[in-house]
């Protein structure tokens, strides 16, 4: 189950950016969002305004990345941000099988290696630094994650969500 929509900052000043085109796309980066207008330590922040152009491993071709966040602080550090859960940050697992979700876990995360690693050298250029953040960094931040934010990363549309599975129905 994904999440998206659109979010309004209270402070407006602080959105580097227009405040009336924000969209998240999971309910971490909503939080995160909040986060960001709220924290006094922060002196301006937007939501995929970075574009890094980066090449592929997976296909060799160039590409855009949209960083999920560029935050500056009243320090004049500037981070740009990256907000994955922690399985996507590792590579996946192998199967003594490998079956098409399993290519499609290499192919991700292949993908997001060439993402990240221009990012940090893009950062690196101008000064500033590139950083993951998975739901240990959101909680060490102290941003409150929802019960079904843990849902909203879901593979290929499956959810994980309880309610939303389809259950064994017993046979009569």
């Amino acid at each position: 189950m994904s999440y998206k929509g659109k979010w309004r900052p209270k402070n407006r000043n602080k959105y580097d950016g227009d405040p009336t085109k924000i969209v998240y796309r999971s309910l971490w980066e909503r939080q995160s969002f909040r986060w960001c207008d709220n924290n006094s330590d922060i002196k301006s922040w937007s939501s995929e305004s970075v574009v890094v152009p980066y090449k592929s491993a997976t296909d060799g071709k160039m590409h855009r990345y949209f960083v999920d966040l560029k935050i500056t602080f009243n320090n004049g550090n500037t981070v740009l941000v990256e907000i994955k859960p922690k399985r996507q940050t590792k590579p996946p697992k192998k199967k003594a099988r490998v079956t098409k979700r399993y290519m499609s876990e290499v192919m991700t995360y292949s993908t997001n290696i060439s993402k990240w690693t221009f990012a940090e050298e893009y950062a690196k250029d101008r000064g500033w630094e590139f950083q993951i953040w998975t739901e240990d960094t959101l909680k060490d931040l102290g941003i409150k994650l929802l019960n079904e934010d843990k849902y909203s990363y879901g593979t290929n549309g499956f959810s994980k969500n309880p309610r939303r599975r389809n259950k064994k129905r017993k046979s009569s």
